[in-house]
């Protein structure tokens, strides 16, 4: 387990802003039920699958699958997420974990509950109280290779990043220029 990102707090300067919006996995365009059908027959047997964001664990919960480890805020768009989506997001086989994460941060409180997340033999919800966005970062370090982790790219559709080594070390590199500690 890479413990070079446990117990670090990430912040996100405007510098990075452009770079934080490079794809590093496969945009799949479109918004819906068919673009996560496409993502579940393209990812064949992920080590874990893990969802970021209430639309992408909203499409994967509707196509019948479920993540092993789902992100959420109850938001899309920054805006709070409509009922539908509320009640769409929760599985009653998550085991649920709540952590506060304010908009362009990664706390350490976030960090170590992916990790948890990442060693559960059951599938886990993490609720963030303030902002998921970033999630994907320390989600993609911390994932075991083969893993897939999938995420929204607003008004675009839904990423996928299956997570090899050199993810990896290109998502630990920008996490170096993100310290604020």
């Amino acid at each position: 387990m890479p413990e070079t990102i446990l117990g670090k707090r990430f912040c996100l300067p405007d510098s990075m802003r452009g770079e934080m919006r490079k794809q590093f996995g496969f945009l799949y365009r479109g918004d819906e039920g068919d673009t996560t059908r496409q993502m579940l027959a393209d990812m064949g047997s992920p080590a874990k699958l893990i969802a970021i964001g209430d639309i992408s664990t909203f499409n994967l919960l509707q196509c019948g699958t479920v993540p092993d480890i789902s992100v959420i805020d109850e938001k899309t768009h920054r805006k709070p997420a409509g009922v539908d989506i509320i009640k769409g997001i929760r599985h009653s086989n998550f085991r649920d974990i709540n952590v506060t994460n304010p908009p362009s941060f990664v706390e350490p409180e976030l960090v170590l509950a992916l990790s948890d997340a990442m060693d559960a033999d059951v599938p886990v919800q993490i609720m963030v109280h303030g902002e998921e966005d970033l999630a994907a970062l320390p989600a993609i370090v911390l994932a075991p290779v083969s893993s897939v982790v999938i995420y929204g790219l607003p008004d675009e559709g839904g990423i996928m990043v299956t997570v090899t080594p050199e993810v990896k070390d290109r998502i630990n590199d920008m996490l170096d220029k993100m310290k604020c500690d």
